[in-house]
């Protein structure tokens, strides 16, 4: 499988992480790899955000514990100012909290270093096209906090939702971006992100990861 965009261009990515070997390795990773162009990379996380606003890279693999500021602060910074890129921590760490954490403060997918070098490029490759991505290990970590942490007065009631909204929740359990569910349900981005706002409200989830996770486990994934 060949990724694209829609010039017809590699996907472009960049890594802020505070180990030079990991960095090169990863560099020399994507250098077989007609799809993925690394076009950034450094181990001084302030640096790598003004490098991702100004590069605007698809995809930016960030680092979780770096000195100074660690990946949670570069991520909200990011999204803070409005990266509309891809970004995916990329750590050791399998702690619920920190898996938790950088899901619901906007991350797009948890990645463990552990991982296997063909199995990192098919994740980046998912995650490029606008797919959520978690190291499989983690997946039932997820659901398990999920259900740990609901303290909420109400249960998730899908029968609150409108047909619409039970459409995009189910896009939303396969992973799916803003840009790629309005594009399969051929209506705009700006319609899907008013439609996950107010199922969110009504399911009373605060992240669309925990309302992919909370899909999933209903059933309502299909």
């Amino acid at each position: 499988m060949t990724l694209t965009t829609a010039n017809d261009t590699p996907a472009s990515l960049m890594i802020i992480d505070d180990h030079p070997l990991l960095r090169r390795g990863v560099a020399q990773l994507l250098e077989l790899e007609d799809d993925l162009e690394l076009v950034g990379e450094t181990g001084d996380p302030e640096e790598g955000i003004a490098l991702a606003l100004k590069l605007e890279p698809d995809l930016v693999l960030l680092d979780l514990n770096m000195p100074g500021v660690n990946g949670l602060e570069a991520l909200r910074r990011l999204r803070e100012a409005n990266y509309s890129g891809r970004v995916v921590m990329f750590t050791v760490s399998d702690h619920e909290d920190d898996v938790v954490a950088a899901l619901r403060n906007g991350a797009d997918g948890y990645l463990l270093k552990d991982m296997e070098p063909e199995d990192m490029v098919r994740q980046l490759r998912q995650a490029a096209l606008g797919r959520m991505v978690i190291s499989e290990s983690l997946t039932a970590l997820l659901a398990e906090a999920l259900r740990n942490q609901r303290n909420a007065p109400t249960t998730p009631d899908v029968h609150s939702l409108t047909q619409r909204e039970r459409e995009i929740l189910q896009q939303l359990a396969g992973g799916l971006s803003n840009k790629l569910i309005a594009r399969k349900l051929d209506i705009t981005e700006g319609t899907v992100k008013v439609h996950v706002k107010h199922l969110l409200k009504k399911l009373n989830l605060r992240s669309r990861v925990e309302a992919a996770v909370w899909a999933v486990q209903a059933g309502i994934d299909h």
